[in-house]
């Protein structure tokens, strides 16, 4: 397989949002099969999907370090003796080689629903901090939200809004389908969504959602009033205030300041 085919497996893997690993010879030693530089691609159930590091047991042996770098989130370098019999070669060659194994973790997505400054912003926000931006809107243009990956403007039941576990929905659609979108988004199973609404009307949402069915526990995913208590007010600001949020929850962060952090 080319490295041209191995590339157009990667761009195939992160257009689907899906985790998957990348294993690449960084040094060898004696005789082995791979040369230095040979890439692998694998699936995040350690399968080979494309390339290879030299077969039988290097192969063996960098997807089971796949699925415990996929597990970390970090990559680790993997010393594989290719005269070792332990790792099931048959017959040894009499080399070695050092195999760097690196995740490769789908960018989280941010879905929002609405328009004008505060969601303009948070678009861009968003973009430039690791996110993938959907807007899907009626009112939407691609002028108006030039980062996002996808516009949807023709999605008036919310059809198109299909977040996953991980994915972000921020709604603020001041009033204008705001209970159907978050009654979507739930459906869809995300983890996050920001209302953005007043007290008032976050409680009214909330108890038309119960009335629908949804539990306690399924609610506990609708975040009113959403995003850090940073004092701000201004659409901008309140962008900010949001995607720290999303940010916190993203990477585990507590939300203090640095300064009053106790040091390790």
């Amino acid at each position: 397989m080319t490295n041209r085919d191995i590339l157009d497996v990667l761009v195939d893997l992160r257009d689907r949002g899906e985790a998957h690993v990348v294993a690449t010879v960084v040094g060898t030693e004696g005789s082995v099969s791979a040369d230095k530089g040979a890439k692998a691609v694998f699936d995040a159930d350690g399968r080979l999907l494309a390339g290879w590091v030299g077969g039988g047991c290097a192969d063996s042996a960098a997807s089971a370090a796949a699925r415990e770098v996929l597990a970390s989130g970090e990559g680790k370098l993997v010393p594989i003796d290719m005269d070792d019999e332990i790792l099931g070669t048959g017959v040894p060659c009499g080399g070695s080689m050092q195999v760097w194994v690196e995740p490769m973790m789908p960018r989280p997505s941010v879905w929002l629903l609405g328009q004008g400054r505060l969601v303009e912003s948070l678009c861009r926000m968003a973009t430039v901090s690791g996110f993938d931006v959907i807007v899907d809107d009626p009112r939407a243009t691609t002028e108006r939200f030039p980062d996002a990956v996808r516009v949807y403007t023709d999605d008036l039941d919310y059809s198109q809004l299909q977040p996953r576990a991980d994915d972000f929905v921020v709604v603020a659609t001041q009033h204008k389908g705001d209970h159907h979108s978050v009654s979507q988004a739930l459906h869809a199973g995300a983890g996050y969504i920001a209302l953005v609404a007043s007290r008032k009307r976050a409680r009214l949402v909330l108890e038309s959602l119960r009335g629908d069915g949804f539990t306690g526990e399924q609610l506990e995913a609708v975040v009113a009033p959403a995003g850090l208590d940073l004092g701000g007010r201004s659409p901008e600001e309140i962008a900010l205030a949001i995607l720290g949020e999303m940010v916190l929850l993203r990477h585990g962060g507590t939300g203090q300041r640095l300064r009053d952090r106790k040091p390790l």
